[in-house]
Order: C-alpha cells, then sequence, then structure tokens
C-alpha cells in the first residue's frame, strides 16, 4: 500500500507540482469508493492535475464540459432506435467510464447535477425503467471556480454530501511556482500528456484490491470516540446551521482507514482523523448568516473542534 501511494504521487508529480496532498486525497477516494471536489480559482492546475491522475492510475478516463444548456441524457446515456434491427437501444453517456471529470459542475442547471446522484451514489443509471451498472472503479471528480458566480448554480447540500472530499487548490509557494516555470522553460507541455514520461503506477483491479486491504484497518475505541466527538462538535458550534451529519463520520473514518493504510499502517491515529478532517467536512457544514457576514467559514469551525477535543494519547 505505501509503495502504490509513493507510486502514483511520484509519477503524478512529474507534471503538477506542490500538490502531494491532493493526490494522496484523490487516491484514498478511489480506495474508499468516494468522490472529490475541487475548488480553487482559473490556472491552478484542477483539470490538468485530474487528467494526470487519471493516467498514472490507468483508469479509463472521460471528460466532461458542464454548461448552462446541458441535458441530464448528456450525460447518462440516451435511447436511440436502430433501423437494422428496428429496436430501441441503449447508449452510454459519458458517466460509463472509471475516471469521470466534472469540469465546472457549477455553470450547469440542478437538474442535470441532479443526473449525478444515481451513479455516484449507487455505482448505476435508470433509464426509462432499464438499470445499467457503472464500471468499477468509478469516481467523479468535479471542479469548480470559487471567485465567479454569475451563471452557476450552487451545489445543493445533497450534492454536496455525495463527494468524500472538498479540496481547495490555491497559489503554490515561490519555490514551486520556479520549478513550474523551469519545467516549462524545459520544454514540458502539459496539453500534450501522450508526449510526457509518465507511467501508469497501478490499475483499476489493483485499486479495488487495495480498497479491500483499506477496509481492514483497524481503529482503536477511542480514536474512534475522538473522531465522533470531532463531528458532533460541529454540530453544537454556535456559528453553525447544520453540522456533520452521521454520513459524515462514516466518511471520515472510511477515508481515516484509507489514508492509514497508504502510509504503510495497519491502524489509524488521532493525526490521521485531524489530517482529513477539513476535506471530510468543510462542505457538509452550513453556517448561519451572521457568521458568513463575518466572514467565519467553515475551515474556523473545524479549526475551533479540533482545539477543543482532547487528542487520546
Amino acid at each position: 500500500m505505501q509503495e502504490l501511494r509513493e507510486g502514483v504521487v511520484g509519477e503524478a508529480s512529474k507534471i503538477v507540482v506542490a500538490q502531494e496532498h491532493v493526490i494522496e486525497e484523490i487516491l484514498i477516494a478511489l480506495l474508499v469508493g468516494g468522490h472529490v471536489l475541487i475548488e480553487g480559482v482559473p490556472g491552478v492546475a484542477k483539470t490538468l492535475l485530474v487528467k494526470v491522475c487519471a493516467r498514472v492510475t490507468g483508469c479509463d478516463f472521460r471528460r466532461v464540459q458542464f454548461t448552462p444548456d446541458m441535458m441530464p441524457s448528456d450525460l447518462t446515456g440516451t435511447m436511440v432506435f436502430n433501423t437494422k434491427t428496428s429496436e430501441f437501444q441503449f447508449r452510454p453517456g459519458p458517466v460509463f467510464t472509471n475516471f469521470l471529470l466534472a469540469d465546472e459542475i457549477n455553470r450547469t442547471p440542478p437538474k442535470t447535477q441532479s443526473a449525478l446522484l444515481e451513479v455516484m451514489e449507487e455505482r448505476q443509471v435508470t433509464v426509462e425503467g432499464q438499470t445499467y451498472k457503472a464500471p468499477a472503479p468509478f469516481f467523479v471528480a468535479a471542479t469548480q471556480n470559487p471567485i465567479e458566480y454569475e451563471g452557476t448554480y450552487p451545489l445543493p447540500e445533497a450534492q454536496l454530501d455525495r463527494f468524500l472530499f472538498k479540496i481547495e487548490m490555491g497559489y503554490p509557494t515561490e519555490p514551486w511556482e520556479y520549478e513550474m516555470l523551469r519545467r516549462h522553460n524545459a520544454g514540458l507541455d502539459p496539453r500534450y500528456l501522450d508526449t510526457v514520461a509518465i507511467d501508469a503506477a497501478t490499475s483499476p483491479e489493483q485499486l479495488i484490491e487495495a480498497g479491500r486491504v483499506a477496509r481492514q484497518v483497524q481503529v482503536a475505541d477511542d480514536v474512534l470516540a475522538y473522531l465522533m466527538r470531532i463531528v458532533r462538535q460541529t454540530r453544537a458550534a454556535p456559528a453553525v446551521q447544520l453540522g456533520g451529519s452521521p454520513r459524515a463520520a462514516v466518511a471520515l473514518l472510511s477515508a481515516c482507514k484509507a489514508r492509514a493504510a497508504l502510509w504503510g499502517r495497519d491502524f489509524v491515529t488521532p493525526d490521521d482523523v485531524a489530517y482529513l478532517t477539513k476535506p471530510v467536512l468543510r462542505h457538509r457544514i452550513l453556517l448561519r448568516p451572521e457568521a458568513e457576514l463575518e466572514q467565519y467559514g467553515p475551515d474556523d469551525v473545524l479549526d475551533a473542534a479540533l482545539a477543543q477535543i482532547p487528542v487520546p494519547r
């Protein structure tokens, strides 16, 4: 498991610099059957990072650019008439892949956004009463811009809750931005990944097996109680209107077990819980309007919860 993490992070880092933690979180989501929502300003390599991760994990990849005129059938597929057999046949949509990039997901109306709900949760698509299974593993990486709100449709809470992580990508530090420019100056062109010497560090079958290994990781009672208290504390915070749900606690537990396995351990530590608390819970917290006016964010709530809950030793 540790070699799997090092291989995927090492290969992906040949293209995208200073994003090792994001690559690791995408790998964790793949192992536990979750999905990720990546938020960042334009130009920080959100789309490129997802494309690279799909390549180094050996997964089939599809990209969908979400637009205001997109229909649900553009995602899931549609029935077409076959003139040779005089029958209707199902033409699968782009969701029938291992690795789906939903680019700028908040630019499409809620009706189309909701078309992803069934396949993200149940790994299947229902069209005209017929159910079609999505391939395994199935993973959605959605991107959105946190600044430009004109012409966007914010994701509802039910849709946000389907994402295991909300990852915030910011600007790189000065040394890493210099390293990025140095690579471009040396001839690296991310638009043509086929010409770049990166290899698949794993395969879909190995990811499924790694997920089974992750589920066997042990969690001590005191660490389990620590995790639960953090989630419950988000519901009690004065600035919070809606805190982390029981499903959020289960998601945090699954993610911690996968992270422990990827770091070569068969047990979860409190550090695993603290490390993954923000990406797992930040999009599942709804703040009161007065807290938002004071620019008090979900990460502030989680920082306060982590500070208040005693760490088991």
